[in-house]
């Protein structure tokens, strides 16, 4: 960033938690109106290594592609924020409205701290809008313009029934506590995927008219999907404009992990001593991850599962910026002059920490940016295409060219 001409500084809140990396470049054209970018400096995990074709963090180029961990989420993204920036200080001489960058350390596991970083430093992020950390571009190559994201609960399940693993034949007399986990886990979900939590639908608010509206004109290409993940059919069937929906706005329970016994290859005939289960709550507006947690705790007790031992390891809100708002128009329009043609998304499936920027500093989030769809993120092998990095940085140029003009 500094060589950029980006005036940065990492900003701490306390020691063993990740720092920020802040920017800014001020404006000598328009000092009334000013942009943040919100992108994040760490990645998942590489492994399983075994399954790169290349080290993780080569940046091996291969024609159109850079590979390896993090050159689509979020690094490939943050370039462009910043080589746009750095276009505009070299052939200008400065940016078209106040910029300002906030880069944190711990996206990927849930942004515990940011929410602290925002409110001690709110006044120096303060902003009139904000670009978000990433932003897909669909198998037809034309880019998804986000206008929210869902929000997240992870915990942790697990039982422990005795102090050490005991030989299988003993199952007879000693419980196994996976059956244990494994029957209340079932009491969560149906088989269609409805959650079966009482009162975890409760603050959901249906879409509106014109939320439907945008949801069905976003393209969404089924028969590619599959062919990417080598499935033959949705969760309950779904097709059509059920399928956009369930992305947009669904509520989800699944199980991120399910860990007990002997994983390694071959046969061990043991009894487990206890069993962990991990999983994930994709949560939809008005959905509040505190609340949530209590109708989890209460359900498993009703349903006879008390002794089940739960962690809380993050919760987040979803977040959802108004379609009618003025900066949407402007992302839009910078989209489709740098792509060709972009589409309208009421909400990402993913999930980021979007409601803390929004309703600590009143400003509406917007994603847009270069990461295909099928770029395998999270997974072995993650790429970035490096035709969809340079239109990303046109774009985030013209969008600070229009958000910069009265």
């Amino acid at each position: 960033m500094k060589n950029s001409g980006i005036k940065t500084e990492i900003l701490r809140i306390k020691k063993g938690i990740a720092p920020v990396v802040y920017g800014e470049v001020k404006s000598k054209k328009n000092s009334s109106k000013t942009l943040l970018f919100y992108n994040h400096y760490d990645v998942q995990p590489a492994e399983p290594f075994n399954l790169w074709h290349d080290a993780p963090f080569s940046g091996k180029i291969k024609g159109n592609k850079i590979f390896g961990r993090g050159s689509s989420d979020d690094k490939g993204e943050l370039i462009t924020r910043i080589k746009a920036v750095e276009a505009f200080l070299k052939t200008t001489g400065g940016v078209p409205c106040n910029v300002k960058f906030v880069i944190e350390g711990e996206e990927e596991t849930g942004s515990a701290y940011i929410e602290k970083y925002l409110k001690k430093y709110k006044k120096k992020f303060s902003c009139d809008g904000v670009i978000w950390e990433f932003g897909y571009v669909d198998s037809k190559n034309r880019p998804i313009v986000g206008l929210g994201m869902k929000g997240l609960l992870f915990v942790e399940l697990s039982k422990k029934e005795s102090n050490q693993d005991a030989h299988s034949s003993l199952a007879v007399i000693i419980k196994n506590p996976a059956w244990r986990l494994i029957d209340a886990v079932k009491t969560l979900r149906d088989s269609k995927g409805h959650i079966l939590i009482k009162d975890w639908y409760k603050e959901v608010k249906p879409f509106t008219k014109r939320d439907l509206k945008l949801i069905d004109a976003e393209p969404f290409d089924e028969s590619s999907f599959k062919k990417e993940f080598g499935i033959k059919n949705f969760v309950n069937g779904k097709k059509g404009l059920e399928v956009k929906k369930a992305l947009a706005g669904n509520p989800t329970c699944n199980i991120a992990g399910f860990v007990s016994g002997y994983t390694e290859q071959g046969a061990k005939t043991v009894l487990p001593s206890e069993a962990l289960a991990k999983l994930d709550f994709r949560l939809v507006p008005k959905m509040v991850p505190k609340k949530q947690v209590l109708r989890l705790k209460k359900h498993l007790k009703s349903k006879g599962f008390g002794d089940i031992k739960i962690k809380i390891y993050h919760g987040e809100a979803a977040a959802r910026t108004d379609p009618s708002h003025p900066i949407v128009s402007i992302v839009k329009k910078s989209a489709d002059q740098a792509y060709g043609k972009s589409i309208l998304n009421v909400s990402n499936a993913g999930t980021g920490p979007m409601y803390s920027f929004s309703n600590i500093l009143h400003v509406p989030c917007i994603s847009i940016g270069s990461t295909y769809m099928f770029a395998r993120i999270h997974s072995p092998n993650e790429f970035a295409r490096i035709d969809f990095l340079k239109k990303t940085t046109r774009c985030i140029c013209l969008i600070l060219d229009k958000f910069g003009k009265p």
